[in-house]
This record gives C-alpha cells, structure tokens and sequence, in this order.
C-alpha cells in the first residue's frame, strides 16, 4: 500500500487580487489603453538623493546589523521630531523593517501570541492584519473600538492595530481617539500597533501645507501621557518617497518590545540590506521630495474627485492617504465592472472586510496622463 503524501504548507486563504483578473482583461480593451487604479503601487520617480545614497553604499560586503545602523535611527529620531510632533524617541527604541507589511504580517507572531489570544483591526481593514494573527495562530476581530466588544473577548485581546490614515477608507484618527484606544489597551495589558504610513499625506482638513493639521501619531506625547509603553509605531517610506521597490519602512516605541524584536530577527536573519538602510536615511532627512510628491497626488486628487461624484460616486472619509473609498449605493462587483467598461481598474471594497461590501478604492497612484484619462472617460459616461 502506497501511504498519500503529507500535505504541507501553511492553510490560508487565497490572494484576493487574483479575483480580478477578468476586469483587469475587460479594461484593457479599452482602445484608450487601460487605467489602472486599483493598486496604491507608486508611479513616480524615486527621488536622485535617494538613489545616489543607495549606489553610495553599493560597496556592503560585510552583513549589515538588524536593529539599523545607529546614523539611520538617528534620523529616523530626528524626522519623527522634526515631521510628526514626537521629540525625543531614543535611537535604541528604533529599528528598520524589509518593508511594513512584513511586519504586520509577523507581528502576532514576534509578540509570542497563540491560540486563544485576539488581534483586534480596523471594521474596515488592509486584510494583511488577518493574516498576520493566522500565522500565530491567533483569532482576529474586527472592531473601532473596544467598546463594541463584550467582556470576555475583551479580556483576551493581546494586540490592537490602530491604521491612521486608514487602508483602505482614508480615515484618520485625532488625539482624543488616540489617547482613548491607548488608555483602553493599557486596562486590559494589550499592546497597540499603529501602522500611519499614509500620515504625510492628508488632506482638507489634516492638510498641514494647507492650513490643516498634522496627522497625529500614537506616539505623540498628548497620546501617551509620556510613556511609549504598549506602544509601536510602524511606518513605510513606499508612499512618501517612492519606495515601495526598495522595502524601506522602521518601528520604534516601547523599548522592552523593540529590543526583543531586534533579537528574535537577529534569530531568524530579519534584516534590511545596508544600501537600503542608508537611502532611508538620506530620505528621512529630506523634507522637499516629500512635499513635492504630495503636491503630485494633490493635483490628481483634486482632479479625480469631481469626475467620480460626476459618474454618480458618494465620498466616503477619504480624509488622508492615496485612496479614495466611495460608493454608487450597489453591490461592488457591480461598480468594478462599470469601471472595467471604461477601461479602469479599481479596487473591490469587499477585499477589506464585509463593511466594505458596496464600495470601491480608487487610487491616485496614476500618472497624470492616465489621471487625466480616467477623468476624461468618467465625465463622457456621466
């Protein structure tokens, strides 16, 4: 008798993007080329310092270190006093990551959750936060607020992600909610993670070039009382300069859990490649590119928002970030596939949790020409 071989491989869902596929065909149809705005992959070119930081330290034969050179976390400390209103994070609090999603995706899992333990995310969420509590083997929840659980699931929650500015609605959380959610998890002994890698750019009223107010961090000192206990902040430089092909993001905060990160990935060789390591910290150190790509996805924002309300779109929070969450009042599928007749891409709502069944994710991730194109298709079908 011939034994079936052992199954292997780790039981999780799908890829949801596969699904569209046959919009992504029906778009590209279009006689005017396809416009795809489904995915916030940037389009823009990677800033010249930061490229040349990168080529500078081209020559990297020795392992670079897994908590970050200390010039790197330096700078990290500098451009979070200096762009988000936290002064004084100690270097050692701070550590590079092979991008954000790895870190979401594995952090369950680095904090030692397990069965029977809660990860609480976002009503409407990025679903990298459900993966990330299947990999530890842990049950995630969607909720905004602790409140909405009952108490002996509350009394299980060990991890709380926070998404300010959200993936994909575009919300953004003030200080009094922080400090609420902060105060909610120090009770009960949970951490807080809170992935703000959209916080430069917000928008109308959290718009700081144009009068508004910075988006807050949760590790702002009106947040935490002064102490970063129970407290990480991750964050990406995919958006703001461009470097999503780089895999360049950081995590700093509660110095017991930081160390211990540094040491697990040391365990498990977690570590971002030196050239990377110094094109973050010539990036972090510049404010200009930063400014001039928003003013880029300003001017698209400004341009795309109109021609969707035109084709019968409702706006929903879309207050920050590269995306924005709409609705036309029927079933997702049904809208993807209106926009696939005109030859663009978007993103099904219903990727990010059943709350987001009946809306779509438009990006500003498109050239102008394409931007331009979109809008142009939008307003003629009106």
């Amino acid at each position: 008798m011939i034994s079936a071989a052992p199954a292997f491989g780790l039981n999780l869902p799908d890829y949801p993007w596969e699904a569209m596929a046959p919009y992504v065909a029906k778009a590209s149809e279009h006689q005017g080329g396809v416009v795809n705005l489904s995915i916030g992959t940037p389009v823009d070119p990677t800033p010249q310092l930061i490229r040349e930081a990168l080529t500078g330290a081209a020559d990297a034969h020795g392992y670079p270190t897994v908590h970050g050179t200390e010039a790197l976390r330096e700078a990290v400390s500098n451009w979070f006093a200096n762009r988000r209103g936290v002064p004084g994070i100690d270097p050692r609090d701070i550590m590079p990551t092979v991008g954000s999603k790895e870190l979401v995706a594995w952090l369950p899992f680095l904090l030692g959750l397990s069965a029977g333990d809660v990860v609480v995310r976002p009503t409407v969420a990025y679903p990298t936060y459900d993966i990330g509590a299947m990999l530890a083997g842990a049950t995630a929840i969607a909720a905004d607020s602790l409140d909405e659980l009952d108490s002996a699931t509350r009394a299980r929650v060990r991890l709380i992600w926070i998404n300010s500015p959200g993936n994909p609605t575009g919300s953004v959380r003030d200080v009094e909610s922080l400090r609420q959610i902060v105060a909610q998890a120090r009770e009960i002994g949970a951490v807080v993670a809170s992935d703000e890698c959209y916080a430069e750019l917000g928008w109308g009223e959290w718009d700081a070039q144009r009068g508004g107010e910075a988006v807050p961090s949760v590790l702002d000192p009106r947040v935490t009382g002064g102490s970063m206990d129970g407290l990480l902040c991750v964050y990406s430089l995919s958006k703001q300069s461009n470097l999503a092909g780089y895999r360049a993001a950081f995590v700093a905060g509660d110095s017991s859990i930081v160390a211990n990160l540094v040491n697990s990935r040391k365990h498990a060789g977690m570590i971002v490649p030196y050239p990377v390591q110094e094109a973050m910290r010539a990036a972090l150190g510049d404010a200009g590119h930063v400014l001039a790509q928003k003013d880029l996805y300003r001017g698209r924002r400004e341009r795309l928002l109109p021609a969707l309300q035109n084709f019968g779109l409702e706006l929903h929070e879309s207050k920050a970030g590269l995306y924005l969450w709409s609705t036309a009042g029927e079933a997702t599928w049904d809208t993807v596939q209106r926009f696939a007749d005109l030859g663009i891409v978007v993103g099904p709502g219903v990727f990010y949790g059943d709350a987001g069944n009946g809306f779509i994710r438009v990006a500003l991730t498109g050239t102008d020409e394409r931007i331009d194109a979109a809008v142009e298709r939008l307003n003629a079908a009106r």
